[in-house]
């Protein structure tokens, strides 16, 4: 993926308006972080534990769309595998939702899908970070193989808030 700066960020939302995204906290590291290893740029807003973003290239273009998720509470601590990278988690995967773009999202419409919740389902595919609980599942699939189906993943997602 290529460095994102933050005003690349901001001006890539699809699906609020532009008032609402100049609001998200950036990430303050973008200039440390493993851009080369990465699919998308995916983080949560410390300051609103139940907003999360994404940003990636899409169609051509960097594109980034805003997320609701709810903290789990503790009781649900339950074994789950994400959607985008297909690593199992225990408690570590949550159902992001995002607002359509356009009319549809003004009238409320919405698509969701279960993403590792630290959004770091690139380090997970490459091996640079291990889920909780230590699970993986062994695949055949060459990390080539792995990369373009997590960037299909998200490119399906992103389709689908953009439809």
């Amino acid at each position: 993926m290529k460095t994102l700066t933050e005003p690349e960020i901001r001006s890539a939302f699809v699906n609020c308006t532009k008032g609402e995204a100049k609001r998200p906290a950036v990430p303050r590291d973008l200039a440390d972080r493993p851009w080369d290893a990465l699919d998308f740029l995916g983080w949560r807003d410390p300051q609103a534990p139940g907003r999360a973003y994404l940003a990636t290239e899409f169609e051509g273009r960097t594109r980034a769309v805003a997320l609701r998720s709810p903290a789990p509470a503790s009781w649900q601590a339950r074994r789950g595998m994400c959607s985008m990278c297909l690593t199992p988690h225990t408690g570590g995967v949550s159902l992001m939702v995002a607002p359509k773009a356009g009319k549809a999202g003004q009238q409320g419409n919405s698509v969701g899908t279960y993403i590792c919740g630290d959004l770091a389902c690139s380090l997970y595919v490459r091996g640079r970070k291990d889920p909780a609980g230590g699970a993986r599942i062994h695949e055949s699939l060459t990390l080539e193989e792995k990369i373009r189906r997590i960037e299909g993943n998200v490119a399906a997602f992103l389709a689908k808030v953009v439809a």
